[in-house]
């Protein structure tokens, strides 16, 4: 059961002093049990305290890594149901299955195809995360050679997938040192996958029938010691998956309920492509830390990166691209400048028309705190001495034979204030992006002169 606030109040010294940032005791002891502050920030908390708060200070989910390196994927540690409460930190990682018994050529040429499928999308790297090496025949020799052909050939992690502990301890002789995640420690074989994964350092996943029996597998788990774990409730029907993510998420938030706090994975299992992409991306959504599909195709695998963007993109902080200024092509002293916020879209959707029109042109971008170009302005941050002062910086007038700028079509009731606090003459552009292509061309000439 979750301590309390004033369960925590009587075990802190109640001095008041401050030191942890928190006006008194009792305010620290209500953050501690929101989980919005670390016990080690009290610097006067007594030992028998921290042994008999320990448990209470730790995070509702585990923070759990496999791999590493670049390409170490971090899960679990939320805080909230909802991004809009907060925000989602570790975003879910996706696997995509590989057979075991391939080739040694199919199997490099597969790892090869996986690691390529990397989306560049409003500035971020959106790729593929985790390799599911699966055992289909029980060889434990071709399973640790696949392991390592899959492991050199993408340099991304693996999770190794059998139920057989032979199976797994040969493939970690080659892989050990790149954290793969074990997978597959059921109520049959959790005593020997406990000990393989204490052994080499590496997380472990414990499979249940259903969520009982997986709480009351944790249990027997936790109690070795080792706690690195990943949890699959077994369900591979939508409706039960996502109910078991579900429970999972809140028995952990809302509870505190030790057994099943910790990242949570799932397995699609629709032969039919469509639908598997349907079920991961509701897994994805709600609230698998891994999701496993068997689709390795652009097509599959861009909805699923673009939609985990999506969500565990900060709510509170829009994305955003570095305030300054951009060239497209080769730019001279009579080169157009325009000039927008930075909003990651507005610099993606304007650079793209830029680039379409061929003309060399500068882009100085505004710090607006990534908000697009009406919303800065309705919130007075895209104003006349933002856009000054950002075009002072640019270093633009010592290269220019102009001082001739353009702004957003959608602003155009700032263009006489900036001319007077700027001295630049400001042209007003298209309303919408779409219109600087032919912006561009028609007044061309105007810069020049």
């Amino acid at each position: 059961m979750a301590l309390t606030g004033l369960d925590i109040y009587k075990l802190l010294p109640k001095s008041n002093c401050g030191e942890c940032g928190a006006p008194t005791c009792l305010a620290f002891a209500m953050k501690l049990a929101g989980k919005k502050a670390s016990l080690e920030e009290c610097p006067k908390i007594s030992d028998e305290a921290k042994s008999a708060l320990g448990e209470a200070s730790q995070p509702p989910i585990k923070l759990v890594t496999i791999g590493i390196g670049d390409r170490k994927v971090e899960l679990g540690n939320e805080t909230v149901l909802f991004r809009h409460e907060q925000t989602f930190y570790h975003q879910t990682g996706i696997a995509i299955e590989v057979d075991a018994s391939l080739s040694e050529g199919d199997i490099k040429s597969r790892a090869e195809k996986i690691k390529g499928l990397a989306f560049e999308r409003v500035g971020m790297c959106l790729d593929v995360n985790l390799i599911a090496l699966k055992d289909t025949n029980g060889n434990a020799d071709s399973f640790a050679k696949a392991a390592e052909t899959a492991s050199k050939a993408s340099g991304m992690p693996l999770i190794l997938m059998s139920s057989n502990p032979a199976v797994i301890e040969a493939a970690l002789k080659s892989v050990a040192d790149q954290k793969p995640l074990v997978y597959g420690a059921g109520s049959e074989n959790w005593e020997a996958m406990v000990n393989l994964a204490k052994a080499n350092n590496c997380p472990l996943a414990l499979k249940g029938k259903n969520l009982e029996d997986l709480a009351a597998l944790s249990e027997k788990v936790r109690a070795t010691g080792f706690n690195e774990l990943i949890l699959d409730s077994g369900a591979r029907e939508l409706n039960q998956g996502l109910a078991d993510l579900t429970q999972i998420r809140r028995l952990a938030l809302k509870k505190l309920y030790r057994p099943l706090g910790y990242p949570a994975m799932s397995v699609a299992s629709s032969d039919d492509p469509m639908t598997e992409i349907m079920e991961a991306s509701v897994y994805i959504a709600k609230y698998a830390a891994i999701v496993v599909i068997k689709g390795s195709e652009t097509w599959e695998a861009l909805p699923l990166v673009t939609l985990r963007q999506n969500i565990y993109t900060d709510p509170q902080k829009p994305i955003q691209v570095e305030p300054k200024v951009y060239t497209f092509g080769a730019v001279n002293e009579t080169s157009p400048v325009l000039i927008t916020t930075n909003f990651s879209l507005t610099y993606f959707t304007v650079a793209g028309e830029i680039e379409a029109s061929k003309i060399p042109t500068y882009l100085v971008i505004v710090d607006t705190d990534g908000t697009s170009v009406l919303t800065a302005w309705a919130a007075d941050k895209f104003n006349a001495a933002k856009i000054n002062a950002a075009l002072k910086n640019s270093g633009l007038e010592s290269s220019l034979k102009h001082k001739k700028a353009a702004i957003p079509g959608y602003v155009s009731v700032i263009s006489g204030a900036l001319e007077d606090e700027s001295g630049w003459k400001v042209m007003v552009g298209p309303k919408e992006a779409s219109g600087i292509p032919a912006f561009l061309k028609t007044a061309a000439g105007s810069w020049a002169n």
